[in-house]
């Protein structure tokens, strides 16, 4: 199968790049687990002191592929969760810990400083693939958005937006599900740079380079400070209970219209390829039948 994801090495850097263009970088169960050993292979390689994570075509990324139908058992499991192939709730949670938190988990954790060279537009499963890394550069025509409040979910997976943009915004970005320029998300602190389109790659590396030139030791230890900073404000816990109440979600919209996100939430393109009945109404008039002994 052709691979999602490009990799190269210049100059103890590791560029890795979502090479998804044609469906805007959307990310699909195959780019989640080529991106895990993109990641792995750049900390575990002694030559490689910082990685830059970017995307081909017009965007960065456009979130999670809502039309995959590939499950993840073919790939190598990361977690410890288990029972994915369990009914109902459990193995859709299941699901999700291992190829949304834990995977978002691990990439946060890499040892190694990160810089994500964000472009175009950046949404819903984006923002995590942004927020896991250490730094970002965006284009000055980059946009950011996480429009799943209108899918029926509280937030992505990887809920972070109280500490990424501070608890009111956080609030309006979710409440609105606008897209929020670069400068605006500059000025919260959720993006260190901002620069024009074409030189969106080069400042990302000279940023690379600059800290690439520090003891790697250093370095390590200067993210695993700041990271332990705020685990302290208790981050881990919050992002933890917020999966909770998104997985909530998903078991409501499950019972009320049989698939996992609400229909009028669902992009005008993909309209067709979920149904627009009701399954959890008729199962409900089924167990009340059931109880007065009558058939629906």
């Amino acid at each position: 199968m052709t691979s999602t994801i490009r990799y190269e090495v210049v100059e103890g850097i590791a560029m890795i790049t979502l090479s998804r263009p044609e469906k805007r970088n959307a990310q699909n169960v195959r780019m989640t687990y080529e991106l895990n050993d993109a990641f792995d292979r750049a900390a575990r390689d002694d030559d490689v002191k910082v990685i830059v994570l970017a995307g081909d075509g017009p965007h960065f990324s456009a979130g999670h592929d809502l039309d995959d139908v590939v499950w993840h058992e073919e790939f190598e499991q990361v977690s410890t969760w288990g029972g994915y192939g369990e009914p109902g709730a459990e193995g859709w949670v299941a699901r999700e810990e291992e190829i949304y938190l834990q995977m978002c988990a691990r990439w946060r954790s890499i040892p190694k400083p990160t810089i994500a060279a964000c472009h175009g537009k950046t949404i819903g499963g984006g923002l995590m693939l942004a927020w896991v890394c250490d730094l970002i550069v965006a284009s000055d025509d980059a946009t950011f958005a996480d429009p799943v409040v209108a899918m029926g979910i509280c937030g992505v997976e990887w809920f972070a937006h109280p500490w990424e943009l501070g608890p009111r915004k956080a609030k309006e970005m979710l409440f609105t599900g606008d897209f929020w320029t670069a400068q605006e998300a500059h000025r919260l602190g959720m993006v260190n740079h901002v620069v024009p389109r074409a030189e969106l790659t080069e400042f990302a590396l000279s940023l690379a380079r600059r800290i690439a030139a520090q003891p790697m030791f250093a370095l390590r230890l200067a993210k695993e400070a700041v990271n332990q900073a705020v685990d302290v404000q208790g981050q881990p816990s919050a992002i933890r209970a917020a999966f909770t109440l998104h997985q909530l979600g998903h078991s409501h919209l499950l019972e009320r219209f049989g698939i996992c996100m609400d229909p009028a939430g669902i992009p005008p393109a993909l309209q067709e390829r979920f149904p627009s009945a009701e399954p959890g109404d008729v199962l409900r008039e089924r167990r009340r039948a059931a109880r007065a002994g009558t058939k629906p």
